[in-house]
């Protein structure tokens, strides 16, 4: 696969999202946010992944407007949280989110959490969204294939995107291909396990081998998996740095000896076992 940091995926629909972006979790100190999001759209980014828990969708904007790029070629991503969910008040939450973005439309608007007696419903109000034209895609964040199962029996348009937990530790391959055989594209959030693979010993050698850093090999590793990977950083120099993952490309072996590392092991929450009241 020829990787760059211009390279999209195509979803079902034939919109394309740049395969790196910036994910912009707890970047909650305005300044601090509006630099990093400037100077990843400065170093090439064109890809921007927020929700309205993380408090920073006007930043987003804010930052995307002055960038000195045209809006068409920035893919921004946001999310309806989950005391926000269910049909009403999903277009409610979407209104009050482009309004902060200070947006005409969002590239992907998905479902944060599936909350057990709400997620159809609100992925419904995401399809007409979608269907007025207010969203290029639609999606979904931490859904197992059973909720995605139900969300397909009724749904008019399948969701295109599913946005989950995955990392070598939790390498997600049954989803993973879940996902692939119903054409719904996968994104990685906590891509590097917060950290805590940056010192395992096997990507510490492979690291070694190709010259580069081990969240360097992580991330090249989601990509050649052909997932979407959004690491995220308010360090200019870590984003430059995430961003530089083009000029080498790990084998079969090497991709073989990262597979390995799966536990099927979270960081995050459980969906099926999370609390969904905060």
């Amino acid at each position: 696969m020829e990787l760059s940091l211009q390279s999209t995926k195509t979803l079902q629909n034939g919109i394309e999202i740049p395969r790196l972006g910036l994910g912009v979790y707890k970047m909650t100190d305005r300044d601090e946010a509006l630099q990093a999001i400037s100077h990843a759209l400065k170093s090439g980014y064109r890809h921007i992944d927020t929700a309205s828990l993380y408090d920073n969708e006007q930043e987003v904007g804010e930052a995307v407007r002055h960038a000195g790029i045209d809006r068409s070629e920035i893919f921004v991503t946001t999310k309806v949280w989950n005391s926000d969910q269910g049909y009403d008040q999903t277009l409610r939450a979407f209104e009050k989110s482009l309004k902060l973005l200070n947006m005409d439309y969002l590239d992907l608007y998905l479902t944060h959490w599936p909350v057990e007696e709400t997620y159809v419903d609100t992925y419904r109000a995401i399809e007409r969204l979608y269907d007025e034209k207010l969203l290029r895609a639609t999606g979904v964040s931490n859904h197992h294939a059973h909720h995605l199962e139900k969300i397909m029996a009724t749904a008019n348009v399948a969701p295109m995107m599913n946005q989950v937990e995955c990392h070598p530790r939790l390498a997600q391959f049954e989803l993973r291909e879940f996902c692939k055989e119903h054409n719904i594209a996968v994104t990685s959030w906590s891509p590097l396990s917060r950290g805590r693979l940056l010192e395992e010993p096997s990507l510490v050698r492979l690291a070694e081998k190709h010259g580069k850093s081990t969240a360097q090999i992580i991330i090249r590793w989601h990509l050649q998996g052909d997932l979407v990977v959004i690491p995220k950083s308010v360090k200019p120099h870590r984003i430059e740095e995430n961003a530089d993952v083009y000029d080498f490309e790990l084998s079969a072996e090497d991709m073989r000896i990262i597979d390995a590392l799966n536990r099927n092991e979270r960081v995050g929450k459980d969906p099926d076992n999370f609390h969904f009241d905060f």
